[in-house]
């Protein structure tokens, strides 16, 4: 059997799995039986971390941290509060000051950033809950106004809309044309984050590679325009991606990384004209960075063949963000197609006991937009009420009315008439950067429930690995 082969049964044998338990739900419930939990809320794990359930909190930008980028006490209960996720992603973090895109976001570059990360990770274990971080370079989506810098991208290609920044909504610039040793940089600076990310506390991280950022931006045709190794052919647009996530996975351990992608989203000015083939290459060449956490699919559908070729190529976990649907039906009809894990975004926002609504048939609260991003403080950020149940209410086994709107991944405003451009020489550019430094080298599910992964030890050099374009 060819190695393609076992891995399409594998996935078969999954799929037929996950039905199964459906099955044997339905069938206990219609002949009087206690009914069998659903799917989506028995326990389960990725890799060696056990989670309760298979419900993932998809990482969603909020803009609460600090100007600098450092998390607030008030992200601490945020997250804490929803600790019940089988698996938490927290929200999009740079790992340089010239990756920044909007303002208050956060941030992994200094021992502040670590330390405010710590207090979050602290209050969020505390509660019981397990956390990976998503690590996220803006690419061409960032100002001057809000990073100090330069945008820097695969090309000089702007983003075609304006941008929020810290006196409004502004017209894009044109970024600069990373050059070779910038891209080694910023590589290092991946690898530098993760580690600080595992010292903060992290079970592990999460490379974006979605939602036309940074590492989207190389893989797209219309925003990668190079003709060097890094830009033409597929095989030349994927090497920035998998470059990231083998020194990620060098740095940390493959065990702890996990890749998010967004086969087809045109989000951000991000045009795919051969998705069918950018994604099976770029998947099989993450299959030989190692046996990594898992894959991360945004707006999975599991009637599209992208989706059904991603599945049948991984021989790992893959969480799937649902496009539409309802939570719990849309959930498990990705189950079956042969996801292990759901990532929902918006229901988690206004809803900290969300597993607990879900799993009862409770109402949920809906989300104010209004506090979605760019206001701060608590209000529509940490004042969510839980379910209170009256004494005789009880519990419905029919899931909650509400569908998952297409903003299930929270993505900053976009305005709808493009405006102008700024020259780049209206803003100083970036020194080049200093030479980076070597980052350091670093199951199967069982019982009993395997222990959580060791802490790793790192030397304090990580701290100093070059970052690109950090100088104004």
């Amino acid at each position: 059997m060819t190695a393609t082969t076992a891995t399409t049964t594998a996935t078969k044998t999954t799929t037929t799995a996950v039905t199964t338990t459906v099955t044997a739900t339905t069938t206990t419930a219609t002949t009087g039986a206690s009914p069998a939990p659903h799917p989506l809320f028995l326990p389960t794990h990725l890799g060696r971390l056990a989670l309760p359930n298979r419900l993932v909190m998809a990482p969603m930008t909020r803009n609460r941290a600090l100007p600098d980028g450092t998390p607030t006490p008030l992200m601490a209960t945020y997250y804490a509060q929803r600790a019940t996720a089988g698996l938490i992603i927290a929200e999009a973090t740079t790992p340089n000051a010239v990756g920044r895109t909007y303002p208050n976001i956060t941030a992994l570059h200094t021992d502040a950033h670590e330390e405010g990360w710590r207090r979050v990770t602290d209050e969020v274990r505390a509660a019981g809950g397990r956390m990976f971080l998503q690590l996220q370079h803006g690419g061409r989506v960032g100002h001057p106004a809000n990073s100090g810098h330069t945008p820097l991208a695969p090309s000089p290609v702007p983003l075609p809309d304006g941008i929020h920044t810290t006196t409004g909504h502004q017209p894009s610039v044109i970024p600069r044309e990373l050059n070779v040793d910038e891209i080694d940089a910023t590589i290092a600076d991946f690898a530098a984050a993760a580690l600080r990310a595992i010292d903060a506390g992290f079970e592990g991280v999460e490379v974006h590679s979605a939602n036309g950022y940074l590492l989207h931006q190389f893989l797209a045709g219309n925003t990668n325009r190079r003709t060097d190794a890094y830009g033409g052919p597929v095989a030349h647009r994927i090497r920035f991606t998998v470059e990231v996530v083998r020194a990620v996975a060098a740095a940390i351990g493959p065990e702890r990384v996990g890749v998010r992608l967004s086969p087809g989203l045109t989000v951000n000015g991000i045009e795919e004209d051969d998705t069918a083939a950018l994604y099976p290459a770029l998947v099989e060449a993450l299959k030989e960075v190692g046996p990594l956490a898992y894959l991360h699919l945004v707006y999975a559908d599991p009637s599209d063949p992208v989706f059904q070729g991603i599945r049948a190529a991984w021989p790992g976990t893959l969480i799937a963000n649902p496009a539409s649907g309802t939570p719990v039906a849309a959930g498990e009809q990705l189950l079956a197609a042969g996801a292990e894990l759901i990532a929902l975004g918006r229901p988690f926002l206004a809803n900290p006991d969300l597993v607990e609504r879900l799993r009862t048939g409770a109402p949920l609260n809906p989300v104010r937009d209004e506090f979605l991003m760019y206001v701060g403080g608590a209000e529509g950020y940490t004042d969510y009420p839980r379910y209170t149940r009256s004494p005789n209410e009880p519990e419905s086994p029919n899931e909650p009315e509400s569908v998952i709107e297409p903003e299930s991944v929270i993505e900053p405003e976009s305005v709808s008439e493009p405006e102008s451009v700024i020259e780049p020489e209206s803003v100083n550019e970036p020194e080049s950067p200093s030479e980076p430094e070597s980052v350091n080298e670093p199951e199967s599910p069982g019982e009993p429930a395997p222990a959580a992964l060791p802490k790793r030890a790192v030397s304090g050099s990580r701290h100093h690995a070059s970052a690109a374009g950090q100088t104004p």
